[in-house]
């Protein structure tokens, strides 16, 4: 029985090391983007919603790659599926030189959907993978322990962002006495020039991990990895589209799992907003989604112990309510109280993205596994979805008299109240 009960045996040790180091990469990436969008919207003087499109692109390349890479690894292999996942995210990386040198907007956003290419291939190879790795019995615990890793990765992008991107653009340091941005009331000149240099910053950052990852891609194309257990014969896709339609609780958690991401991506972007509401700067109010991750990462560590004593459906509806309250906190209450209210939400996220997941896959077939993962991770498309929702609130500046910045908040609290759902109906079939 204790056998059985191990999160990971001994014999794919190796392999759930080096797949588990590829959540680190990808959630580097998420975190480097997010506080992007605030930067884009000062350096190009754009609105809020136009700078969200950062995110559509880059959510939107999960969209666009989720299922071509389930049918790509099921051909080939999990090895294959991550080797052509590394090389899209580091040729997506270093477009970043000619978006830089054109100074487009549309260029970077392209960039940045190239990327997304990659790391759809990556996240939709590495989580079953990780799943397969053991029992069955353990498989959402062992995705949680590996997800852990992922805001490790998370903290470094913010860390780059906070104390090395965001500090040295010199767009974010006029202010008027209020903390109020007046970089568009600069002469042209100096915009161009500032323009010139704060995109040359943002530059480096993607260009320095594009590095990172092609050093990776070698180490892993050297490194002899099992072979996978992926049923290779012919997919009838249309009846495996069937019978995961026909399953309840993976229908219903892709439907959560879009609008979990969807929470996830509208609260970490606009934290700098709603802080720069309040009069802080870019980068300190970056400092403030480095707390939020610090908490998303300790709590990661907490809910996955406390999963060997509490069932994970009702765990995430306890986590869910959490967050909900958090969220009209920072909906209802404006000031420094309301931006630790938000910063709060973060622990509560910390467990959603692997329960909802593994809880979704638990009664999907070995034959079906590989395209309901691809679409657990196109349900990703809730953060390119909803972000430009968010910022067409925010542009509104004000809403009967209460700032649109936290009314926008509203958003997430819906995505919350579908996780809510998921997890009390997941929880009554179990019982039932």
């Amino acid at each position: 029985m204790a056998e059985r009960s191990k999160l990971v045996e001994r014999n794919f040790l190796l392999t759930f090391i080096l797949v588990t180091t590829l959540f680190a990469l990808w959630g580097f990436a998420n975190d480097l983007t997010n506080p992007m969008v605030a930067a884009f919207q000062t350096i190009m003087e754009l609105s809020a919603a136009k700078a969200s499109l950062i995110q559509f692109a880059f959510y939107g390349g999960y969209a666009t790659m989720a299922i071509p890479a389930a049918f790509f690894i099921r051909k080939y292999s999990y090895k294959t599926g991550i080797l052509i996942g590394l090389a899209l995210y580091a040729v997506g990386a270093f477009l970043f030189i000619p978006a830089a040198a054109q100074q487009s907007f549309l260029f970077f956003c392209l960039s940045l959907y190239i990327l997304t290419f990659g790391l759809a291939f990556l996240e939709t190879t590495a989580n079953p993978f990780i799943l397969s790795l053991g029992t069955k019995e353990t498989s959402t615990r062992r995705l949680n322990l590996a997800q852990a890793f992922n805001p490790m990765g998370s903290l470094s992008g913010m860390a780059v962002a906070s104390f090395i991107v965001l500090p040295a653009l010199l767009s974010d340091r006029h202010r008027d006495a209020s903390g109020q941005l007046t970089f568009s009331s600069l002469p042209e000149s100096v915009k161009a020039a500032e323009r010139l240099q704060d995109l040359a910053t943002i530059r480096n950052a993607y260009v320095a991990i594009g590095i990172v990852v092609a050093v990776v891609l070698v180490i892993m194309a050297v490194t002899k990895m099992p072979s996978s257990n992926i049923d290779k014969t012919k997919m009838n896709a249309k009846a495996t589209l069937k019978r995961l339609w026909h399953n309840v609780t993976y229908r219903e958690g892709v439907v959560a799992q879009l609008f979990y991401v969807g929470a996830q991506i509208m609260t970490w972007t606009f934290i700098i907003q709603y802080a720069d509401n309040l009069g802080i700067d870019k980068a300190t109010a970056q400092k403030y989604n480095i707390i939020a991750m610090a908490s998303f990462l300790c709590f990661r560590f907490i809910s996955t112990f406390l999963m060997k004593y509490v069932n994970s459906r009702k765990l995430l509806t306890i986590f869910g309510c959490g967050a909900a309250l958090c969220t009209i906190g920072a909906i209802c209450i404006v000031g420094p109280v309301g931006l630790g209210c938000l910063v709060a939400v973060s622990a509560f996220m910390s467990l959603m993205f692997p329960t909802i997941y593994g809880i979704s896959l638990e009664n999907v077939s070995a034959e079906d596994s590989s395209l309901g993962a691809a679409f657990l991770v196109e349900a990703i498309v809730g953060g390119s979805i909803l972000p430009p929702l968010q910022g067409a609130i925010i542009d509104q500046g004000t809403i009967l008299g209460h700032p649109a910045v936290n009314v926008s908040f509203v958003l997430p609290l819906i995505c919350f109240l579908v996780i809510i759902v998921f997890g009390i109906r997941c929880s009554r079939r179990v019982e039932a």
